[in-house]
């Protein structure tokens, strides 16, 4: 999920590895279902920067992420 991809850059990550989606991808459309999934996720990621009023990536930082607080 792109939400997911902008939470692990607020939180300092310099990049991001998914596994399954990409098998998902392929078995969908093989190359073109792999290509379709980027697509997707490029989108996720960018309509998550525009909701969070991001510009760039490098604006991206970890106001973004709310701590939860410990259960008791």
């Amino acid at each position: 999920r792109g939400t997911d991809v902008v939470k692990a850059i607020a939180l300092g990550a310099k990049g991001v590895f998914f596994g399954r989606p990409i098998f998902w991808g392929l078995s969908y459309g093989g190359s073109d279902g792999l290509i379709k999934l980027m697509e997707i996720l490029r989108d996720e990621v960018e309509s998550t920067m525009m909701l969070t009023g991001r510009g760039s990536i490098e604006a991206i930082d970890a106001s973004l992420v709310t701590p939860m607080p410990a259960l008791a």
